[in-house]
């Protein structure tokens, strides 16, 4: 049965201070668990109220009521496991994804989900945005984080030194529909859902491109982040 310092390392790796110390993260749900253990991560050690659900030996049980108060969860599930960190080393690619602040976990695990069904394995975040290894950009990436490598850098650093085309996304610029994609070979640089583009990347772009309005009569003021990574994904793939 799991033990009190088993259940304190849970608790306190929920915690971004704590995560980064230990160098630790939680993840929940048979599939997502499934993901993470057939990648390379490595396995710290999983808690289950139905360990025969794995063909795995060393599953430790966790009582239902346990689980719950250790759960991230509205709803519970059965299972819920501890994987190390793994080092985010930065690949040479054609293009970049780049992201300046983004804040909002939700959003940060759907563009990784999004990235992974798109091919894309690999995104660039500036330090100060929001960690990757937080419980719910973990399982809102439904295990997608395992196949996508988040690194985190100093934005302009890697700018200055990648010698490639940057490209901002704005509401009120060219449209994306005028631009072409074919063989693109450069930086999209996404802002916060909030601020934007900060001003010291603004001064390294080299153009800009909007997703407009289709609708007339719209009052929607702007799309979600990951729907707008989405649709440049789809531009750039040729879809």
């Amino acid at each position: 049965m799991v033990t009190k310092n088993q259940i304190n390392l849970i608790r306190q790796i929920k915690r971004k201070r704590n995560r980064r110390e230990k160098k630790l993260f939680i993840v929940e749900g048979k599939k997502s668990i499934d993901e993470f253990l057939s990648s390379n991560y490595k396995l710290h050690e999983i808690y289950s109220t139905h360990p025969n659900e794995f063909n795995l030996d060393s599953i430790v049980n966790i009582s239902s009521s346990e689980l719950s108060k250790l759960s991230s969860l509205k709803k519970p599930n059965k299972h819920i496991a501890v994987f190390h960190h793994k080092d985010q080393v930065l690949q040479k690619q054609n293009f970049y994804l780049v992201f300046d602040r983004i804040n909002d976990p939700g959003n940060l695990g759907t563009i990784i989900r999004t990235c992974h069904w798109f091919g894309v394995d690999q995104i660039i975040c500036s330090v100060d945005s929001v960690d990757c290894y937080n419980s719910k950009v973990v399982q809102s990436s439904m295990g997608s984080l395992s196949k996508v490598n988040v690194v985190y850098t100093d934005l302009i650093k890697f700018i200055k030194t990648t010698n490639k085309k940057i490209i901002g996304t704005s509401l009120n610029s060219k449209s994306i529909s005028d631009y072409s994609f074919q063989n693109f070979d450069g930086i999209i640089v996404f802002g916060s859902e909030s601020n934007g583009i900060s001003q010291e990347i603004k001064k390294e772009i080299n153009d800009y491109i909007s997703i407009p309005k289709t609708a007339s009569n719209s009052t929607a003021e702007s799309l979600n982040l990951s729907i707008s990574v989405a649709i440049f994904l789809s531009k750039i793939k040729g879809i």
